[in-house]
């Protein structure tokens, strides 16, 4: 696929799948539950931002094609092997190369803006792309502790006290909130003013987001990728707190994971691997690029660090497409997940673009469950 500017379609206009799309998206066709991406634009080494940034929105036309469902950059500072810091303005560049996945932030970290102006920010990407966007937030600075006090808007930074009230602020000025928002700021309304309102997730890794999504009545998205103890009391607790409210009348919950699927296990082992040396580094305090493949089949793995990939928080999902199937669905049985998302880091696009391309294929071949439909 070509890296050119393709161009949007009139906001007049519907939306139209292509015409190979596949039935990931529509649950109510297939039975199976929707299928999404979460891309953090991975800088390899020997590459720049720009390309990193040129792959992904290649990526999110192809996941178009393939019929996913979503297609959500994320937040993340000061790493060398992100290029997904303002998804704000991404969002804007992936709609117009694409014509009708939805595009949306996975997520804006709440904490470093004021809520006005993440208000304004998406209201203008939900009028120049109507129903196509997704607001996810979340309550992490998405960066290490000097770069988030860099970030914050406050000497002190704002804690977890503070996040209900900044949420509540934000849902008002989008116009879709209960009037929980702070008196000054009830006079206010994002502009520009857009005849629809992007959907608001809230994104998680603990019970307490969980709790919060559920008490608002809002749909929530756990990050199972790099948080899976705590994946199945966070969804049971955001079902039981859940209150109906007037953008979702039940529980909607999507699960993340990392996969990395190729022909045989032995292709799949290949293309995770410089992700996996590039997590090593990071949680040793050493961020860097990822690795080239390479690089990563001919580094000799310490003891140390095969522990941190053996005792991590979450295993990616790698595999062939039968086995990475299987996992994923066990994955989607025991959580009740209503969507699933996907990440997969690698070093070159090809691998990425193969990758769930493959697993598109599993997918509709399979035979997942899911339950209601948001957004």
């Amino acid at each position: 696929m070509s890296d050119s500017m393709s161009q949007p379609q009139p906001a007049v206009q519907p939306p139209t799948r292509p015409a190979d799309a596949t039935d990931l998206a529509d649950a109510s066709s297939t039975g199976r539950i929707p299928i999404s991406v979460l891309e953090l634009a991975p800088v390899g080494e020997g590459q720049t931002s720009a390309e990193a940034l040129n792959a992904a929105a290649t990526l999110a036309q192809r996941a178009e094609e393939l019929g996913y469902r979503r297609f959500w950059v994320a937040e993340h500072h000061n790493m060398p092997g992100v290029a997904s810091t303002s998804p704000g303005v991404y969002i804007g560049h992936l709609a117009a190369r694409t014509r009708s996945i939805r595009v949306g932030s996975g997520g804006v970290m709440l904490p470093n803006h004021p809520p006005l102006v993440v208000a304004e920010q998406f209201a203008m990407l939900e009028a120049l792309s109507p129903g196509r966007i997704d607001l996810g937030i979340g309550r992490a600075p998405g960066t290490d502790p000097a770069t988030a006090a860099a970030l914050r808007r406050t000497k002190e930074g704002l804690g977890a006290e503070d996040f209900p009230q900044e949420l509540a602020d934000l849902l008002d000025l989008l116009g879709i909130g209960e009037g929980g928002g702070r008196l000054a700021l009830r006079r206010m309304s994002a502009t520009p003013v857009a005849t629809s309102a992007p959907d608001v997730w809230l994104l998680g890794s603990s019970g307490y987001s969980a709790q919060v999504a559920g008490m608002l009545g809002l749909p929530f998205a756990f990050a199972h990728h790099f948080s899976a103890a705590n994946t199945l009391p966070a969804m049971e607790l955001y079902r039981s707190t859940f209150r109906p409210s007037a953008r979702l009348a039940e529980p909607y919950a999507m699960v993340t994971q990392s996969a990395y699927v190729a022909d045989t296990a032995e292709e799949a082992e290949a293309i995770a691997r410089p992700a996996r040396l590039a997590q090593v580094s990071l949680y040793t305090g050493r961020p860097r690029r990822t690795p080239t493949p390479e690089e990563a089949a001919a580094h000799e793995w310490t003891d140390a660090e095969l522990r941190i990939i053996e005792q991590g928080p979450s295993r990616p999902t790698i595999g062939d497409p039968k086995s990475v199937l299987a996992e994923l669905s066990d994955l989607v049985a025991a959580t009740g997940a209503n969507e699933l998302m996907v990440t997969t880091m690698t070093h070159g696009l090809p691998e990425r673009l193969r990758s769930f391309e493959l697993l598109a294929q599993a997918w509709t071949g399979g035979g997942v469950k899911g339950g209601s439909r948001a957004g």
